[in-house]
């Protein structure tokens, strides 16, 4: 069995900017400038609260967007398989009735994580329940609803890279 390749969280960016933070990685200056950056991880430590955590964004920014009948942490998905969340849509024909339920999960990894990052997966989810595509409406509804949402990905993603390079997270759980 062959070894998987490890992920290249900075595939989209430009080479120098990638070069840059490998380089803060091996300096190991990149966990310092993080941790002045996002100080502590966020107090959304179980589902229900994660339920409430993203049902007060979409009430605030999409009112008019079906119910979500779940939301949950998820230890099965895997930052490996390029996969920090997923946005389910799950059709039942009941009689005469087309029902259906909308599902967010999040990786169990942004259960330690800044607040802000947890907000930054929750907003990305949240926009497919509109924008199924990663296109450019897509992206303006991540922006409308989280201003700061690519500064949080591209960090999210140089977190990942420290991660992944060094095997230590910067945050623990919340008291």
């Amino acid at each position: 069995m062959r070894p998987r390749p490890t992920p290249n969280y900075l595939a989209g960016y430009p080479p120098a900017l990638a070069a840059q933070v490998h380089d803060l990685i091996g300096q190991d200056r990149l966990a310092e400038l993080l941790l002045r950056k996002y100080p502590q991880a966020h107090a959304v430590r179980t589902d229900k609260a994660l339920y409430d955590y993203v049902q007060d964004i979409r009430g605030e920014y999409l009112r008019n967007a079906g119910q979500l009948s779940r939301v949950a942490f998820d230890s099965k998905l895997q930052v490996i398989q390029h996969a920090l969340g997923t946005h389910t849509r799950i059709a039942r024909v009941q009689g005469a009735k087309l029902k259906s339920k909308c599902e967010i999960r999040v990786a169990t990894v942004f259960r330690d994580m800044p607040e802000a990052f947890l907000r930054m997966i929750v907003v990305h989810e949240l926009a497919h329940i509109r924008e199924r595509e990663h296109d450019k409406a897509f992206y303006q509804l991540c922006c409308h609803m989280e201003p700061d949402y690519h500064q949080l990905e591209f960090d999210v993603r140089a977190y990942l890279c420290h991660l992944d390079t060094t095997g230590r997270p910067l945050w623990s759980a919340a008291a």
